[in-house]
This record gives structure tokens, sequence and C-alpha cells, in this order.
């Protein structure tokens, strides 16, 4: 019988190894060695090295190498030795092979190989400089201040190379690209619907992309390998499924030549219909939460919501509806009592996402009146019987 394969990293690389990238955080160039491949979890323990300089050609050229150390706080002693994704990313380069400098495994785990970054902050520390370190290139920006920035003229952003962008229900990447031209990095965390998606093509310099419930675009939107030639990292979570299908193929090509791929929860039509606008998606496919679970809470939810929405649509009075308002909180705390009691997955964070999906019903309701009496009446209600 033939036995599997073990699986290898995209790109040869392997214990011993020396890996050379330029860092911006430096200005020049850093190294570091790979200690132990990882095949269960495709990892890759990576031991950064006290160096940086020109453009090595060969392990030679780095002279007499010694680990990273670093020298101050609770890590102080500890060297710079973490397990990245052991796809080496396309801007980075194998210059030779040394004996290991160090045979332990790494405890420490991270995302994005980053190098240099570690040696940046030391360095800034034997010189005595202790003030936190902050990204000089990065942003995180709401969704509103993002707009606004967009709203009018304005010149184009081109310190910024790293950008989160977080609660913002529409955008259009045309305007983005304009805006920040020059961005390595583009982090969008939704749930948000884009238009002019392609637009992102226009990113030349773009390394990593992560996109999580992002929504609004099309197969033909996909970012292509000859526009954005430098994309090391892509990341699709809970994006359409004509775009995510689309994606995955193109870029598959491309992790031989150092591009981490990420795809999960493509959403097909059906879904986006009836999920866009639902306050607990995130639980779908959560990991505490099961898929029966995550069924019937939705089913919950949307029970609740029609009667509340019911309930406010009627002619009588406020201290007619309001009694009826702490029933259906009642029902709907009684209700996750019960699967909480065979389930056990409400926690601190779930139990505010309910609240915040009452809440949800109330700034969907199409009437004009203060509907705070209508939010106390619900909320009291699931208050008065909750067990979570």
């Amino acid at each position: 019988m033939a036995t599997l394969k073990e699986p290898t990293p995209p790109r040869p690389i392997a214990p011993g190894d020396v890996v050379a990238a330029f860092s911006e955080y430096l200005g020049e160039w850093t190294a570091a060695q790979i200690t132990n491949l990882d095949p269960d979890h495709q990892l890759a323990g990576v031991l950064h090295l006290d160096w940086s300089g020109p453009e090595p050609v060969s392990v030679a050229e780095l002279g007499e190498v010694v680990p990273l150390s670093r020298t101050r706080g609770f890590c102080t002693g500890q060297l710079a030795h973490c397990h990245y994704e052991w796809v080496l990313p396309r801007s980075y380069k194998v210059i030779g092979t040394l004996p290991l400098l160090h045979d332990q495994p790494a405890q420490s785990y991270a995302f994005g190989w980053g190098m240099g970054l570690d040696l940046a902050i030391e360095r800034r520390r034997r010189q005595g400089d202790e003030s936190k370190w902050s990204d000089p290139w990065a942003k995180s920006i709401t969704g509103t201040e993002l707009n606004e920035s967009l709203a009018g003229p304005a010149d184009p952003d081109v310190e910024t190379r790293r950008l989160t962008v977080r609660s913002v229900e529409s955008l259009d990447c045309a305007r983005l690209v304009e805006r920040y031209p020059t961005l390595t990095s583009l982090t969008l965390i939704g749930p948000v619907t884009l238009s002019s998606a392609s637009s992102l093509n226009e990113l030349s310099s773009l390394k990593r992309l992560v996109l999580s419930d992002v929504f609004g675009m099309v197969d033909t939107d996909c970012l292509l390998p000859r526009r954005v030639p430098a994309l090391e990292s892509l990341e699709l979570v809970s994006v359409p499924a004509e775009y995510a299908t689309v994606m995955r193929r193109i870029w598959r090509l491309e992790e031989p030549q150092g591009v981490y791929l990420r795809v999960a929860k493509p959403r097909k039509p059906e879904w986006l219909a009836e999920n866009l606008n639902n306050p607990l998606r995130d639980w779908d496919g959560r990991e505490q939460i099961s898929a029966a679970i995550y069924k019937k809470s939705l089913g919950q939810y949307k029970e609740t919501r029609r009667a509340v929405l019911a309930v406010l649509a009627s002619v009588d009075s406020a201290d007619v509806l309001a009694p009826r308002l702490v029933e259906l909180g009642k029902e709907f705390g009684e209700a996750f009592n019960k699967l909480d009691e065979r389930a056990g997955f409400i926690e601190t964070v779930e139990r505010e996402e309910l609240y915040d999906a009452l809440d949800t019903i109330f700034t969907e309701a199409e009437v004009e009146a203060d509907l705070a009496w209508a939010r106390e009446s619900l909320t009291e209600g699931c208050e008065s019987v909750r067990d979570w």
C-alpha cells in the first residue's frame, strides 16, 4: 500500500537554512535561521539573527552570526525565536545553511514573518530609548473616519503603508486607492460592502491583503498577480463564493512563488441574502458553537425579531406594548438558557453579542419615534430570566 507523502513548504526550506530579507524597519537587509518545520500545522521555527547590512549573497557575508536576544522587560534573555506559517514570503531568499544556532523549539507563535522588527526595537533599547514603539507607517481607523477622509479632495497619503479599517458599512475602493496609493498591507474587517473592488489592483506595492466579512465583490473584481506582483499573503474569510473561487484558483498557482493563501467560509448568494444583516453571523463556524446550536440560535433571533417588529408596528400606546416586549425578552432569555445549559457556549463575548442582536432589531425598525422605552422593556425581560 502506498504511503501518503508528508507535506512540504511551497518554497523549499529546511532546518539550518539561513534566509535574508529587506526590512523597512531597519532600512537594510537582515537574516534569520530556520530551526525546524512542523508538517502537521505547516509552521516553521524562525530564529532571528542579530545582523543587518547590505543585501547578502551568501552566509559568509554575514560574518560571525549570533541569535538576537531580547534585553528588556519580562522577555530579558529570551531569543527572538518564533513559529510562523511555513510559506517563505516571495521577497525572502535562502542564502545558505549553517549548523543550528539553537536546537530547542520556539515557544511563541505569530502570523507574518516581519523580519527586522525585533532587531529595530532592540537597537532602540540598547541606545537607551525605552519609549513604547509604534509602527510609523501603520494606521487603524474606523469607517466613519475613513469616509470623512474620502469625502472631499485630499492629497494622497503616501506615509501610510499598512491600513486597517473597521466598522464601515460601505467602501469605494477607487477612492481608497486614490487616498492611500502606497499601501503594502490592507486589512478590511466588516461587515462591509465594497464598490469598485477591482481598483485594489492599482495597489502595485501591496504585499498583504486581509478581507473578513467583506462583500460586494464578483469574480471580475479579483486581484491579478501581474497587477500586484509583490503580494505575499492573502486571507479571505467570509467573502462572496464566486470571488473566493476565482481568487483561490488564481493565487494557488502563486504559492510556490511565496504567497500564503487562506480562503475560509465562502458565502453563497443564499447565505448573503439571509445573513448579511444577521448580527449573529460570526457564530457560524466559531470553535465552541456547533452548527446545530448556531442554527437554533439564529432561528430564535429571527423569531424574536419578527415578534418585536410586529409589536412596534402596532398602533397601541407604549403602556400597552411595553409588557408584551418584556414577555418577548423573557422568551428570548429563557430560550438561550436552555441552549447554553445544553452546550455551555455563552461566555462574555457571546453575552454581549446577544444584547447587541436585540439592539439591532430597533435600529432596523422603520419608525421615527424614540424607542428607548421599547429597548428597555425587551432588555428588562431578558435580564430578569437569563442564566448566562
